[in-house]
């Protein structure tokens, strides 16, 4: 029904910027919004950032308010996550995500990609 697949994860160092992007295939009204994850080394998995599909409401985490920039391209059906001024605590396998609202996807979601890996060094 609905397929995410993450990529554009790699080895930065601190203080660099990274964009990650999110292929969305097939639709649904459980995937109208959209979110990413993260799960850095011996933590749960958090919520990161969250929009509407229309990018009209956008949520963020208080770790990454004012680094990170989420958006998306429905014309290209693709979501992305800006990562600015990296920091090695923003290590983690970063996880794209979709649900019916950006509230419900703050603790869960419906449908999840398979993860890319982001790795920041001092």
């Amino acid at each position: 029904q609905v397929q995410l697949a993450e990529s554009g994860g790699g080895l930065v160092q601190a203080g660099d910027s990274l964009t990650l992007a999110c292929a969305v295939s097939g639709r649904s009204y459980e995937a109208d919004a959209m979110a990413w994850f993260r799960q850095a080394p011996g933590k749960e998995r958090e919520f990161v950032a969250a929009i509407t599909y229309t990018s009209s409401t956008t949520s963020y985490t208080d770790a990454v308010k004012g680094r990170f920039i989420i958006s998306r391209d429905n014309s290209k059906s693709t979501l992305y996550l800006r990562m600015n001024n990296l920091k090695p605590e923003d290590t983690a396998v970063y996880y794209c995500a979709a649900g019916p609202n950006i509230i419900s996807l703050r603790r869960t979601a419906d449908y999840w990609g398979q993860g890319t890996q982001v790795t920041v060094s001092s």
